[in-house]
């Protein structure tokens, strides 16, 4: 056997259907769509639509309700932030932010800073500068002998907005 010779069983692979080319084929003319309507051109998709009839998907009810003023942050709990000091991700001696955490692969995403919450055991002295932080967390790391600086985080569009208004006062002055 060489390996030129190789070659799959006979009828283990079915070759493509080749549509359109005409009447002997037995795919031709209208290859295999019926005729005309929207069913038959191409670049149509019409999943969900009910010939006119309100659709499913909108005869259901709504639910919930999704907060667009809701603050996004990254959470970071502190028996994660101990593994990471364990294991020499992050140094303690230095206070630790959104940056380090981000670093230390513990924060992901979180446009409006970090929020510290307070599962998993801290054994080591450090002091946090984050965006929030629960009253668990807080009283953790002051056990430990840390401190926690809460700080408002101003996020980019929150910038953008600011620089905007500043701009029409000017303009107006």
């Amino acid at each position: 056997m060489k390996l030129n010779e190789l070659n799959d069983n006979a009828g283990s692979r079915k070759g493509r259907m080749r549509v359109g080319r005409g009447i002997g084929s037995g795919k031709g003319k209208t290859a295999g769509r019926g005729q005309k309507g929207a069913k038959a051109r191409s670049g149509v998709s019409i999943n969900g639509f009910e010939g006119g009839q309100m659709p499913l998907h909108m005869r259901i009810p709504k639910r919930g309700f999704n907060n667009i003023f809701a603050k996004d942050y990254a959470i970071v709990n502190l028996g994660a932030v101990q593994k990471a000091i364990d294991s020499g991700k992050l140094d303690a001696k230095v206070a630790i932010d959104h940056a380090a955490l981000k670093a230390a692969s513990l924060a992901r995403g979180g446009k409006d800073g970090v929020r510290l919450l307070g599962k998993g055991e801290l054994t080591a002295k450090i002091s946090f500068v984050v965006a929030g932080a629960s009253k668990g967390a807080i009283e953790a790391v002051e056990k430990a002998g840390g401190k926690v600086e809460v700080i408002e985080v101003v996020s980019a569009a929150e910038k953008a907005k600011a620089k905007k208004g500043t701009a029409k006062a000017a303009r107006k002055a």
